[in-house]
């Protein structure tokens, strides 16, 4: 990872992550509104339900008495990683490039009573910390599209997980380019580019690229899902929530950068009417 994106990254995520804590919680992904999209239901639930439904459809198994180990890649300020140290009773580890969002997320932790249970510090996903063998999973929810080499993170996550392991990873895509969808069209790769340079991506590939990669780097029994018609309410909700004076006084407090955000919401939103915009599922194991 370069060191300009690595620091836009950390950069964006130290401004925004406090106002969004405090305007919309602490999981930063989006909700799940049922398989049609059409589930009326707060927000923080969907958040907390598009979890459930991630480990319901993974297939996630665990031994009676086991204490799982998991590591949160792209962790936040500890949502999902607090939620499934509770959940499941496990030793979770979240990583992120934000210091900000590891000392919240660690706050958090002792907060919830989960100090010994969840621990969170600064790594890049592309060169993780940890030895091989080192997991039971690895979950990924929405931290793929920040990643500038596909291919190196898949191969990091494989090699951290335990033989038998299990990858769970969720992440924002663009449409397939295959059969007689064809390749992007200008209009299309303006708008992605629109949507980089808002939250700080490198770029984002296809679901059928991302399942060949998986393939490639050796992980076995893959399963792929698109979720999008599920989780795309999502954008709309945190715009139609975001016109409160405490929101706007929050986002000039935050800096410009956050600012440009929330204006471009609407960027995600209008993706996601059109079908270019994706959310993408892949789980796998070692």
């Amino acid at each position: 990872m370069s060191n300009d994106l690595y620091q836009q990254i950390q950069q964006f995520y130290d401004a925004s992550s406090g106002l969004w804590e405090s305007i919309w919680g602490e999981h930063m992904h989006h909700g799940y509104y049922g398989v049609d999209g059409q589930k009326q239901i707060d927000r923080r639930q969907a958040q907390i339900d598009l979890i459930e439904e991630l480990l319901n459809w993974s297939g996630m198994s665990l031994v009676d008495g086991q204490v799982p180990k998991i590591i949160d890649i792209g962790c936040g300020i500890g949502g999902s990683s607090l939620y499934l140290a509770d959940k499941l009773q496990a030793e979770v580890v979240g990583i992120t490039l934000s210091p900000v969002q590891a000392q919240r997320a660690q706050e958090r932790a002792v907060a919830a009573g989960l100090k010994d249970k969840a621990t969170f510090k600064v790594a890049n996903a592309l060169a993780i910390p940890y030895p091989d063998n080192t997991f039971d999973v690895v979950w990924t929810l929405e931290s793929g599209e920040h990643m500038p080499d596909k291919t190196k993170f898949l191969q990091e996550c494989y090699r951290v997980l335990k033989p038998g392991g299990r990858l769970i990873f969720a992440t924002w895509c663009h449409r397939p380019t295959g059969g007689e969808a064809g390749c992007l069209a200008p209009a299309e790769i303006r708008h992605l580019d629109q949507i980089y340079q808002v939250y700080c991506l490198p770029y984002v590939i296809s679901l059928p690229e991302y399942e060949e990669i998986t393939t490639e780097c050796g992980f076995q029994g893959m399963r792929s899902a698109d979720w999008s018609v599920a989780v795309a309410p999502f954008w709309q909700v945190v715009i139609d929530s975001s016109i409160t004076p405490a929101a706007i006084l929050g986002l000039f407090k935050a800096g410009w950068k956050t600012i440009q955000a929330a204006l471009s919401l609407q960027l995600m939103s209008q993706g996601y009417e059109t079908g270019l915009i994706r959310f993408g599922l892949i789980t796998a194991t070692k």
